[in-house]
């Protein structure tokens, strides 16, 4: 009953373009992985939790999207359990459990919102509680960063990221989110192919001016596809930001300490990992 209440809501949003269909551009995603992505994604996770690996440690996935990250947990050795609000990245986290760890006991997936805070309490408690670019989609962004404390142990690692606040630049980002859901699919094709050109064309200047090869699109950094990174950006529904120290400043005041951070000059996210002190 209530996997069919949140596919109800969910469809509802979508019919009413108030929500981007993340869960399909997943799926499309899913398509181009390769072990040289499930590896970044991997390394990714131990640069900014600063282990080797997470033997022992219970890692609680936060909106699972395509599945990669709770895939990369499982491979670092967590008992992990990954949840999404978006039915069809519960069907990709699904598929990836099937294709690399099937039958496999240590690995959960449910059906869940980051708003249903009795649905938290349920899940109990985790060492690392890990929910990247997903709180600021849910259309309540600080109840989302309020209700990611719940399963957090004392001890235990938040490790969060957070669209960039960049003032007006997000006023008409967000403007052009709104136009993308509410746009017939040709109009959708035609915004998302103006942008590819005018990220990549970004990214290869800036690879030249490293003397870095300009036509390389690998997105080495956490694994991810840089088509795929484009249409949730352009698309992305809900969508809310925060400066770095607004989200310091909000997790202190509640008992955590931040132990790293890596900011985003521009319009992508701002990375913390905090750590449960009260």
């Amino acid at each position: 009953m209530h996997d069919q209440v949140l596919k109800s809501d969910h469809a509802l949003e979508v019919a009413q373009a108030r929500r981007f269909e993340f869960g399909k551009n997943w799926a499309a995603f899913l398509r181009e992985l390769d072990e040289e992505r499930v590896e970044d994604a991997m390394k990714s996770l131990r640069d900014m939790l600063g282990v080797d690996d997470l033997t022992g440690c219970r890692f609680l996935d936060i909106g699972s999207g395509s599945g990669l990250f709770s895939l990369a947990a499982r491979r670092l050795d967590a008992t992990v359990v990954s949840f999404d609000y978006d039915p069809a990245s519960v069907t990709c986290t699904q598929q990836l459990k099937q294709r690399f760890f099937p039958q496999d006991p240590l690995w959960t997936i449910d059906t869940g919102s980051a708003l249903d805070r009795a649905y938290l309490e349920r899940l109990g408690q985790y060492d690392i509680v890990y929910s990247w670019g997903v709180l600021h989609h849910t259309g309540n962004m600080w109840q989302a960063l309020e209700n990611a404390i719940m399963p957090c142990k004392k001890g235990g690692l938040l490790y969060i990221a957070i669209y960039n606040d960049q003032g007006s630049t997000s006023q008409k980002w967000a403007a052009i989110k709104r136009l993308y859901n509410r746009a017939p699919r040709f109009c959708k094709f035609l915004l998302v192919l103006f942008f590819w050109i005018y990220f990549v064309s970004k990214h290869s200047v800036a690879r030249a001016t490293r003397f870095e090869n300009p036509f390389s699109l690998h997105r080495s950094d956490r694994g991810m596809s840089w088509f795929r990174d484009v249409v949730d950006w352009v698309g992305g529904h809900p969508f809310e930001v925060a400066r770095p120290e607004k989200i310091f400043d909000f997790y202190r005041a509640r008992g955590f300490r931040l132990i790293r951070l890596k900011t985003e000059r521009g319009h992508g996210c701002n990375e913390f990992v905090f750590q449960r002190e009260l």
